[in-house]
Order: C-alpha cells, then sequence, then structure tokens
C-alpha cells in the first residue's frame, strides 16, 4: 500500500534553494518574482510538512540547521530530476540560441563535457560561448550581451546569483624552477584585470614581498607553457594543478591565498527555455562534481 504523502512539493523546495544560494528570503523572493510573505509561507509549510525547522533565525546571518544541510542535497537532486523529466518530455521545443560567457580556465576545467553532453542532447539550441575576464564578462552582461554568465567573485556569502563553485587557490611553479626564498618571486600571470593576478599581487604586497612579473599572457596555454619551462611561479585552483607542476608556497614561504568563488548569474527579465535549461544543467553536473569530490576526500 502506498504510503503517506510525501510533503516535497517542487515549488516549496525550489523557494528553499532559492534561499540559501541567495542567503536571504528576501533575495530570494526576488530572483523568484514572489513576494516575502509568500516566501516565508512557503518554508513554513515545508517545515511543518517535514515537522523539522530548516533555517536557524536566531543569529544575524542566515543559518541551515543540520536537518536543512540534509536537505539540501536531496532538494537539489530532486529539482534537477524533475528538470530533467521536463527536458525529455519537452526536448522537441527547446530551441534557440544560448549567449554563456565564462572564464577561460574555468571553461576548460569544468564545462568543456557539460557543454558537450548539453549540445548532443539539445540538437536544436545553439551555443555561444564566449571566454572572457570576470570583469569583462560582467560588463557586458550589464549591456545585455549574453543569457548566462559565470564568474569569479570573493566568497563573500551569498549575495546573487547562483554559487557553483568554490577555487582553493595555490602558488604552483615547475620543479625546474629555481629562485632563492628572499629575492623578488618570479610570477607568470595573466593581463589585469585578471582575478588570479590581483589575488597574488595583493597577498604579496600585504606580506611584504618583493615580486616581479616575467610573463603574461591571456591564455591558460601560454601560462602553463612558461610555468612548465621553469620561469616562475603561478596561481591556481588546486584542482588545475597539472602532474608536471607543484605547489611552492611552503618552499618558497609565500602567503595563503584566499578562496575563489564561482556563480551563475541568468539574464534579468525572461529567460529563454533554452537558456533556462542549459543554467539548470550546469548547476546540476557541477553540483555532482561538488558531491563527488567531498566523497573522495572523505
Amino acid at each position: 500500500m502506498p504510503g503517506p504523502p510525501l510533503p516535497f512539493d517542487l515549488d516549496l523546495l525550489r523557494t528553499f534553494v532559492a534561499i540559501v544560494d541567495n542567503g536571504s528570503f528576501t533575495r530570494a523572493a526576488q530572483r523568484l518574482s514572489l513576494t516575502q510573505s509568500t516566501v516565508s509561507l512557503q518554508i513554513k509549510r515545508l517545515e511543518d510538512g517535514l515537522a523539522r525547522r530548516l533555517f536557524d533565525r536566531d543569529g544575524r546571518d542566515l543559518q541551515l540547521t543540520p536537518e536543512g544541510e540534509i536537505l539540501l542535497t536531496y532538494a537539489r537532486q530532486i529539482l534537477q530530476l524533475g528538470a530533467e523529466a521536463l527536458s525529455r518530455l519537452r526536448e522537441t521545443d527547446v530551441s534557440g540560441v544560448v549567449r554563456l560567457g565564462t572564464p577561460e580556465d574555468f571553461a576548460t576545467t569544468h564545462l568543456s563535457e557539460v557543454l558537450a553532453c548539453f549540445a548532443r542532447t539539445h540538437p536544436q539550441v545553439a551555443l555561444q560561448v564566449q571566454c572572457d575576464f570576470t570583469v569583462n564578462l560582467l560588463a557586458d552582461f550589464a549591456k545585455g550581451r549574453y543569457d548566462l554568465i559565470l564568474f569569479k567573485r570573493e566568497p563573500q556569502g551569498p549575495s546573487g546569483g547562483t554559487k557553483v563553485w568554490r577555487e582553493v587557490l595555490d602558488w604552483v611553479a615547475s620543479p625546474r624552477l629555481v629562485t632563492e626564498t628572499e629575492g623578488p618571486i618570479p610570477l607568470i600571470l595573466a593581463p589585469a584585470p585578471d582575478v588570479y593576478r590581483k589575488r597574488a599581487l595583493s597577498a604579496l604586497d600585504a606580506a611584504g614581498r618583493d615580486w616581479r612579473i616575467v610573463y603574461t599572457s591571456p591564455s591558460l596555454a601560454g601560462l602553463q607553457a612558461a610555468v612548465q619551462a621553469g620561469l616562475g611561479v603561478t596561481v591556481l585552483p588546486t584542482e588545475m594543478i597539472p602532474a608536471d607542476m607543484v605547489s611552492v608556497s611552503a618552499r618558497l614561504q609565500l602567503p595563503k591565498l584566499p578562496d575563489t568563488e564561482i556563480v551563475l548569474y541568468r539574464a534579468p527579465g525572461h529567460v529563454t527555455p533554452a537558456a533556462e535549461l542549459l543554467s539548470s544543467t550546469i548547476i546540476a553536473a557541477l553540483e555532482q562534481r561538488v558531491v563527488v569530490s567531498k566523497a573522495v576526500a572523505v
């Protein structure tokens, strides 16, 4: 016999996830085009149905309870399954052009397979992907040149958009690099306004370390080639460090680098079904990678 009805209404779960991603009931309401009172009522319905409190509202910052943290993973999976089911049922209806902007290094490491799979599954959707620096992506996004952008920002807590990845940065070089701890650090960096460049120079200046830029390239391949040749030190996310490079943070006594956050923005107003589908596909794929990476770490 069927059991009692489950309290997992998709609209309630979508609101729950939006609050977590946006950091407040107010911003979630704006993102979902709902009133704040509607959002509050939906969360009350979800909590009443589960007989569990999902948010800790005692402090100034909105925090998930342990039960809320458990539900969050399942809520994302349930919503993704719902999106996949709808996608399969409406597959022939999804078409059009989707303009996506993304940092080159993130696209190379994390998006190539996702985009290729999406293109095969939805041949009527034409993808237009542009790789650029975060500052340029945000400027062009404001001018309406993208439907979706992925960009890097400080892990400042939720403040709009959907967080899809967190990068732990490290100083890396070739084992062939020969340099002294006391001398200026030879740097291999992308040109301004690259986020890693700003992060590296700010950290070294704050630590009182001398530096000199020995090689500049706008492409990830160019930077890695220079590092592999032993010309200097660069900054990379830990999951992107190639086998022929090593961390030199301890050896050169370099300052710790703060993490970087990757965020997905959708164009304001109406988003086409094709853009919405690509957005949900990217979020789900990266969420799954986070789950897998945590499992491997354990």
